[in-house]
């Protein structure tokens, strides 16, 4: 049986690619050229114990995963694969529903998108019943000439169901009551997708098939390709992401759990997805604050329904040899800065507001590793931060020199981190060398950003916001508690750091040194 082949992703020209070579290069040299030899005299070991320590933490952690994914990718899934595929040949679900959620697509993305579904429907030879969730008149128009194109075929139907322009939740979740109401039986599906995903051929055969051989399974992720808009940065940004997903979800996938069910294209039991609480959780998900009260979620609908399925004990499984392609543009394809760091405070606030109370549920539903994984998701966003920041107090209080050594530090570690996922992913750009630096600290320091203020949320494509209290007085208020708190954590990690590298001895040692050097106290 043939298998897709990965798409061709967005990458880099090579001029940038020899461009960021050479500008490695010529950065290496000048860092071993001008670095000082009193760099690793012995009173510098303090420093290098500190970045070293939480290095050989991180990295090894990080090593941990990247073994785990290699075990999964070339051992534990082949055999499932042939189970899948022989499984494929026999058995079939009863029926397939399709959710596909649009808002404000453009006309030509949605013929692609439509035509590869209602190919993929066709193909898979089940009755299909395609729910599109649109938000304007001229998406009919769009998918009647796909499904013109195709013959109108027997085995799909498509339903037409407009947007409330409120979010994604509330269309998701009437078109997840209208598929109740076609009593969907325990051997149909749902997949559900976005607007924006064009299905390579055979996705549907080749990741549904999973469900057939494992009763325990409740929700199925493929892995994702780029067609992007943009400069050759936002290219390589993409492709690394999901470099890095690809990675993350195969070491996941061999406990048999998820950190998350991808929006872009998911598949679920019917059964599971149609019960009155998955809906509810969908439409209506919210989470109870000590400081912020009662507020709704507005996106991170891939979370929600994670969370219910990890509440209950289900399986998830990763996919990684189907490919779903998505057409990525950032919010302002000018920005790369501000517009890649938006998109990656809506994730990380997602992620945020659930893994918490994903963690309190404790290691039996989902399995020690899973449980430690959430655990460190909160942990790594400070200890991320202690390499530069002991760099940069060590640079200005102590030694300048030091700078050069952290430097060297960081080429080394994320160019072995590259290759790693190079290997994996199938490709490597020299570019992803300073975008892995890029998305460590920017996420670190946006996820200890939107800890303080999880419960402000935007969605930019749709230009709504939510969670903040209606009064403008309560706003105020809890912006300023949210400013404080940040402050104060951050402020508590630098002092930390400073006593660590002795920038500044603990205040009994300072004030027994100074009671000394006046002659006060005896030496």
């Amino acid at each position: 049986m043939s298998h897709p082949k990965r798409p061709q992703p967005s990458v880099a020209s090579w001029a940038t690619e020899v461009a960021t070579l050479l500008l490695g290069l010529s950065v290496l040299i000048l860092l071993l050229s001008e670095l000082p030899s009193e760099i690793f005299s012995p009173e510098s070991k303090q420093f290098f114990f500190v970045i070293g320590f939480i290095g050989i933490w991180r990295y090894s952690w990080w090593f941990v995963q990247a073994t785990r994914s290699v075990w999964y990718n070339r051992k534990v899934f082949p055999p499932l694969r042939a189970q899948a595929d022989a499984a494929s040949e026999v058995d079939q679900p009863d029926a397939l529903y399709v959710l596909c959620t649009s808002f404000r697509i453009d006309p030509e993305t949605s013929f692609m998108v439509y035509d590869a579904l209602i190919r993929e429907a066709v193909d898979f030879g089940v009755p299909t019943t395609v729910f599109a969730a649109i938000s304007d008149r001229s998406d009919i128009d769009v998918i009647d000439h796909v499904l013109d194109d195709n013959g109108w075929p027997e085995n799909v139907e498509v339903r037409y169901m407009f947007q409330k322009g409120d979010g994604k939740r509330s269309a998701m979740a009437e078109v997840l009551r209208a598929i109740s109401r076609c009593m969907p039986t325990e051997r149909s599906l749902l997949v559900s997708m976005d607007g924006d995903i064009r299905l390579e051929p055979g996705t549907f055969k080749h990741s549904l098939s999973f469900f057939m051989i494992q009763n325990d399974l409740g929700a199925i992720t493929t892995n994702n390709n780029a067609v992007v808009t943009g400069n050759d940065a936002t290219k390589e940004w993409y492709d690394l992401r999901y470099a890095q997903r690809h990675l993350m979800m195969s070491s996941m996938s061999l406990s048999g759990r998820l950190l998350v069910l991808t929006g872009r294209y998911s598949a679920f039991r019917a059964d599971l997805a149609t019960q009155p609480s998955f809906i509810e959780l969908v439409e209506s998900d919210h989470v109870e604050h000590w400081r912020f009260g009662n507020f709704k979620f507005l996106s991170g609908d891939d979370k929600s329904t994670w969370y219910w399925l990890l509440q209950r004990g289900w399986k998830m499984r990763y996919i990684p040899d189907v490919y779903v392609t998505g057409f990525e543009e950032l919010p302002d394809r000018h920005r790369f800065f501000s517009s890649t760091l938006d998109l990656m405070k809506r994730w990380y606030g997602n992620m945020l507001r659930t893994s918490g109370r994903a963690i309190k549920l404790g290691p039996r539903p989902m399995g020690m590793f899973t449980w430690w994984s959430l655990v460190d998701q909160r942990i790594s966003m400070w200890t991320t931060l202690v390499g530069p920041t002991v760099a940069i107090l060590v640079t200005l209080f102590i030694r300048p020199s030091f700078i050069f050594a952290y430097l060297l530090w960081i080429m080394f570690t994320r160019t072995i981190a590259t290759l790693v996922l190079a290997w994996q992913h199938g490709r490597f750009s020299f570019t992803w060398i300073p975008l892995l630096y890029y998305n460590q600290i920017g996420g670190a320091l946006l996820k200890i950003y939107v800890s303080f203020r999880f419960n402000r949320q935007k969605w930019s494509r749709q230009g709504i916001s939510a969670g903040e209290p209606d009064d403008p007085k309560a706003v105020k208020r809890q912006r300023r508690m949210g400013n404080f708190l940040h402050g104060l954590a951050v402020s508590c990690l630098v002092f930390i750091l400073i006593l660590t590298t002795g920038v500044l001895l603990p205040p009994d040692m300072m004030s027994l040194e100074i009671l000394q050097n006046w002659g006060l106290f005896p030496h």
